[in-house]
């Protein structure tokens, strides 16, 4: 089958590789589309953490962003068919270790993560998943809605984890997909929902995603918001979060950050009362996060920016990285009959 790869840093290529078959617990699926993220661009640089600590090498068929058709299953398959649609999990746990057994998945000891490393992504013609890492997908959900589940499961386990309710004046830094996402979330469940950024383009699609006011981080006051979603992965963002945060609030940081963060008292957080909660993932919120999309409250269409198929997967990167006109999401179409409405 063709798949697309990074093959070296700064190199994509169409390649052939073999049809997975699926094994008697596993299912076997065609991609519709595959949703390309920053990660994925990491991992394009040579700078992902999973290549630096031999996680992962190259090449490496990327995309854990993805929903699909199934066109086959393993016979001990059960609640899945064929010619279901599904969306697929990233994380894979093993289910078996300690942490598996506390009901923290997330923290797997054993895990693997698709497109990410020890599992093949969706950037092929097919991919093999086990079963209990599959979501049928509703009729009323399209496929590029579903592409978006993986990114906006994060989004939804945070706002469960931070507990935001009808009383939360929230502040949203970052204006990317999990950023925009979290927007449109807020707008529904706290008072009011405040966008913080540096990209003007970015600010615009908030303003059209339900914020309330759009700022740039100089011009939001201090103290002034009782949840903060940390989204851009930026560790002076990270900075600013806890700045903006009030006497008693939460910050969940959904970015990651990877530089080092110099200046950072923690004593601030103990004095002022501030939880700080790292959002891994949203591994157990597929359903919930799927009926969003079908009820209205998250909505896909304003964060495209284009749909490239495989054969132009390095423009889609170069269009992830440079070529944005203010939509956030580039996604590869591996499968032209699939409806996109």
């Amino acid at each position: 089958m063709s798949a697309v790869a990074i093959t070296a840093p700064g190199r994509v290529e169409l390649t052939r590789i073999p049809i997975p078959g699926p094994r008697p617990d596993e299912v076997l699926i065609r991609p519709s589309y595959v949703g390309l993220c920053g990660t994925d661009l990491e991992l394009l640089h040579g700078k992902a953490s999973y290549l630096q600590d031999g996680r992962a090498q190259f090449p490496l068929v990327f995309g854990h962003e993805w929903c699909g058709q199934v066109v086959a299953v393993g016979e001990d398959v059960k609640g899945i068919t064929v010619g279901n649609r599904v969306v697929g999990q990233t994380m894979v746990p093993c289910g078996l270790c300690r942490m598996c057994q506390r009901g923290q998945r997330q923290h797997c000891e054993r895990l693997v993560e698709v497109g990410l490393y020890g599992l093949q992504g969706a950037a092929a013609e097919y991919i093999r998943m086990p079963m209990r890492s599959l979501t049928v997908l509703p009729d009323a959900l399209s496929d590029l809605s579903a592409a978006f589940i993986e990114p906006a499961v994060t989004v939804v386990g945070g706002f469960d984890k931070a507990g935001c309710g009808l009383e939360d004046e929230v502040a949203v830094v970052g204006t990317g997909t999990i950023g925009l996402l979290a927007v449109q979330l807020a707008s529904r469940m706290a008072r009011s929902v405040d966008a913080i950024g540096i990209d003007e383009a970015g600010l615009k699609l908030a303003a059209a995603c339900g914020a309330r006011r759009t700022l740039r981080p100089d011009q939001a006051r201090n103290g002034s918001y009782s949840l903060v979603i940390e989204a851009s992965g930026s560790s002076r963002a990270f900075m600013r979060s806890i700045e903006l945060a009030e006497t008693g609030g939460r910050v969940a940081v959904v970015g990651v950050a990877n530089d080092p963060v110099a200046g950072f008292a923690p004593g601030e957080l103990v004095l002022r009362g501030i939880d700080l909660l790292g959002i891994r993932h949203g591994l157990d919120y597929y359903d919930r996060t799927i009926q969003l999309f079908v009820d209205g409250v998250l909505d896909a269409k304003p964060l495209i920016a284009g749909v490239l198929p495989p054969e132009q997967a390095e423009r889609a990167f170069e269009m992830l990285e440079h070529g944005r006109s203010g939509p956030p999401k580039v996604l590869l179409n591996f499968n032209n009959d699939r409806r996109e409405s």
